[in-house]
C-alpha cells in the first residue's frame, strides 16, 4: 500500500512535470502535480487510502527537510541582515494583502452562506 501511493504521487509530480514543460512554463511542474491529485481527489479517485498511508510515512521526516533552509539562513545571514529593511518590508506587505484577501473573501462566503440557508 505504501508503495502504491509513493508511487501516485511521483505520477502525479511527473504529470505536472510534463505540463510544465509542454504547455505552462510559467507554474512550477510540482504545483501543477499537486494540483492535478487535488482534482482526482475531488472527483473520488482510488488515490485515497494508498496516498494517506503514505503521507504519514513521509511525515515523520518532514523536520528533515526544513534543515537545508535553516543552514542557508545562517549561511547567508550577512546577506539576509544588510537586505533585512527590504525583506521585512515585503513581508509587512504581503501579510497585509493576504490579511485583506482572506477577510473579503471571508465575508462573501459567509454572506453566501446565509444566502443559502434563507432559501427552502
Amino acid at each position: 500500500m505504501l508503495l502504491r501511493g509513493l508511487t501516485w504521487l511521483v505520477v502525479f509530480q511527473l504529470l505536472g512535470t510534463a505540463i510544465n514543460h509542454l504547455v505552462l512554463p510559467m507554474l512550477p511542474g510540482p504545483i501543477i502535480g499537486l494540483l492535478l491529485l487535488l482534482a482526482c481527489l475531488m472527483i473520488g479517485g482510488e488515490v485515497g487510502k494508498p496516498l494517506n498511508e503514505a503521507a504519514s510515512s513521509l511525515l515523520r521526516y518532514l523536520p528533515l527537510l526544513l534543515v537545508p533552509p535553516a543552514v542557508g539562513v545562517m549561511v547567508y545571514a550577512r546577506d539576509i541582515a544588510a537586505d533585512f529593511w527590504a525583506i521585512a518590508g515585503a513581508l509587512v506587505i504581503s501579510c497585509l494583502v493576504t490579511l485583506v484577501f482572506v477577510g473579503v473573501l471571508m465575508q462573501k462566503l459567509i454572506h453566501r452562506h446565509g444566502k443559502h440557508e434563507e432559501q427552502p
